[in-house]
């Protein structure tokens, strides 16, 4: 190397360096704090100073006299993300989301395993987000960050997740690989992922990625605001039209993107529930139990054997309607038993006859099971904490494990040895074994995910739930961890059952009741009754004894 391209490469690093120095100082520096900084001459600095300030790398504040970045430092990192310009291609686009949402709206990309702010359009209120164009910031604990993740192939995420170190920014903050990898599993079903204080303590976003023809995600567009403004129904409402503002930005920049279908669920012909519950499938009668617990109502649905499709020729009709609020179902010899709000318990035969059924527990129970004995399996108050343990013929709960926290649904494993049951308001799936007195803890589900409800086994030894306020059913594997998420059209999906002359049929129900008006018309199905058709035959359920 000659002499004058050493000096040139010289004199390159010391600009870049200068650079560097101002880029990490958001506050900027004064030349007197770069010399000292760097080490370098007070002529050789100015000198270097003046060039970048020239080309609109640097810029000087007068009123401050500190030098900090100039706006061509942006420019260059908005064209490193284009091709073509993905700032040109989501302006409209975000201005749109700004003006129905009134929120701050934002636009990023992926860099290394960091986030970069591209562009932004502030909201209306003066309280907002405002996080900085340029700011950098962690994938985990970002909605923009999750949406870009969720959206990857499953081996290009998980090399990134498996390198994230998962500081707790916030209280709030994922620091869990697998909570993560459950987290952005939903998030690629539901199209759109949440962050829920995460980063920043009393501010919500909701995310979207973008991604080409070809597959390709180029980033990511975002809606932030105050958690009082965005509460997490408005996020439910506010989700979808990101990711579809997401979908037309990709359209943009090449040819436009199809998502696939989120699943095969289809609505079960008939009306719709306040709140249904309680799945049951009759194998004796080929007839799917289940309630309706706010309009106490049973209902049973029977399907076609020899029809061509899953649906077709199927009847779900009301067999009773009671006075009280329905608590739990179970099947009986001859139908199903319900225990209502006031404890009591009545038989509803298949016919819809009513009858008192005497020697069952009258105590309120949150949960229950019939074990492969025949016999009932509950969970209900001891004292400050609840206990789970089978009914003896006087109707006293024995021996079983106590919680901490109250389940709101109960299911046996495949082998008849092994409990399973799910605490809603944690999010947490349970696992006990007969002869054991440990409690398991499976798996947990972040809150901005939804809500697991009730709890059906396959004869794998998978584990699937509803996730209120999710949009989805999961399965779950033995170990906990999440291998397979269902799309459903409602928002509040509220348990699963098997049935079906196979056992492969997954029925979910819903609930209606707590949706507003907007959510009403953005998921009419909701409250009715779904069936999905499954690789996996379903656990057959115990009958009463």
């Amino acid at each position: 190397m000659s002499a004058k391209s050493a000096e040139g490469t010289a004199s390159l690093d010391k600009a870049l360096d200068v650079l560097d120095a101002v880029g990490n100082a958001p506050a900027g520096l004064s030349q007197a704090e770069l010399a000292a900084r760097l080490a370098l001459p007070r002529t050789t600095l100015y000198r270097l100073l003046a060039t970048l300030v020239a080309r609109g790398l640097v810029r000087r504040d007068p009123l401050r006299r500190v030098y900090c970045l100039g706006l061509r430092c942006f420019e260059y990192a908005r064209a490193a993300y284009a091709m073509p310009d993905l700032v040109a291609a989501a302006g409209a686009e975000l201005r749109a989301l700004r003006d129905m949402s009134g929120e701050t709206t934002y636009l990023a990309a992926l860099d290394g395993l960091e986030v970069i702010a591209l562009e932004r359009c502030d909201g209306a209120h003066s309280q907002r987000s405002h996080s900085a164009l340029g700011q950098r910031k962690p994938l985990h604990c970002t909605s923009q960050g999750k949406a870009i993740l969720a959206a990857m192939p499953a081996a290009q995420r998980d090399n990134i997740v498996r390198d994230l170190p998962l500081t707790a920014v916030t209280p709030r903050s994922i620091t869990d690989r697998r909570r993560l990898q459950a987290e952005l599993k939903l998030t690629a079903t539901r199209g759109y992922a949440i962050d829920d204080e995460e980063i920043v303590p009393g501010v919500r976003c909701c995310g979207a990625p973008i991604v080409d023809a070809s597959g390709q995600v180029r980033g990511s567009v975002s809606v932030a605001g105050p958690a009082f403004r965005l509460s997490m129904q408005r996020i439910e409402l506010l989700g979808p039209e990101v990711a579809e503002a997401a979908r037309r930005i990709g359209a943009q920049l090449t040819a436009a993107h199809v998502r696939p279908a989120d699943g095969p669920v289809q609505p079960v012909p008939g009306g719709w529930a306040f709140h249904g519950a309680h799945l049951r499938w009759s194998a004796r009668e080929s007839a799917l139990y289940w309630a309706d617990l706010l309009a106490p109502a049973v209902q049973r649905c029977t399907l076609d054997p020899g029809a061509a499709g899953l649906l077709e020729n199927a009847a779900d009709r009301c067999i009773a309607r009671l006075e009280s609020p329905i608590e739990l179902l179970l099947l009986h010899r001859d139908g199903v038993v319900v225990q209502q709000g006031a404890g009591d318990w009545l038989q509803v035969r298949h016919d819809g006859l009513v009858q008192a059924q005497p020697g069952l527990p009258n105590r309120r129970i949150n949960a229950a099971s019939v074990g492969p004995d025949g016999r009932l399996w509950v969970c209900q108050a001891d004292g400050e904490r609840w206990r789970i343990g089978g009914v003896s013929a006087e109707g006293v709960v024995l021996g079983g494990w106590r919680l901490a926290e109250p389940v709101s649904a109960l299911a046996w494993g495949p082998d008849g040895a092994a409990l399973f049951a799910v605490a809603s308001e944690s999010g947490t799936l349970y696992a006990m074994h007969e002869g054991s007195p440990t409690v398991r803890r499976l798996a947990t589900v972040p809150k901005g995910s939804g809500r697991l409800s009730g709890l059906a086994a396959d004869r794998e030894g998978g584990l699937w739930s509803a996730l209120r306020e999710g949009w989805s059913v999961v399965r779950f594997e033995a170990d906990g961890s999440m291998d397979r998420v269902v799309g459903v059209p409602v928002p509040s999906p509220t348990d699963v059952g098997f049935g079906g002359t196979d056992g492969r049929t997954l029925f979910i129900t819903s609930s209606r009741n707590t949706l507003s008006r907007d959510a009403l018309d953005a998921a009419p199905l909701s409250g009715r009754l779904f069936a999905l058709q499954t690789e996996v035959a379903g656990v057959g359920l115990h009958v009463l004894a």
